[in-house]
């Protein structure tokens, strides 16, 4: 999988597959009409494109995930910042902070996951 983009509308259509795994086509052409009033073909083309992207397999009419929806959001994470600061988590929360400010809460669960990767 190399492109870990999703639109809003994709990633709308992607949480139905993941809060719904595994579903029918058939049921997702139905939750997609009734959340998204799409037609069937346009649920058979998104799934398409998603399938062909490595996050989605539809087998024998059985839709399931081959990334769940954590590890899809962790890759573009990671994408994200190894495209725009050169891979550095420091500068990237460097960068975030300095227009959102961190919550005593959100600095000690940083020092949390600090020390717990430390002692792996």
């Amino acid at each position: 999988m190399s492109d870990y983009q999703l639109g809003a509308v994709e990633a709308k259509f992607a949480d139905i597959i993941w809060d719904n795994e595994p579903i029918s086509s058939a049921e997702l052409v139905r939750k997609s009409a009734q959340e998204l009033s799409w037609k069937k073909s346009t649920t058979y083309t998104v799934l398409k494109r998603l399938c062909d992207k490595g996050i989605f397999q539809n087998q024998k009419g059985v839709v399931t995930s081959r990334l769940s929806k954590q590890e899809f959001y962790a890759l573009q994470s990671e994408n994200f910042v190894k495209e725009n600061f050169n891979g550095s988590l420091p500068a990237f929360l460097a960068a975030f902070s300095t227009r959102q400010n961190l919550t005593d809460q959100d600095v000690a669960l940083l020092r949390r996951m600090v020390e717990e990767y430390e002692e792996e």
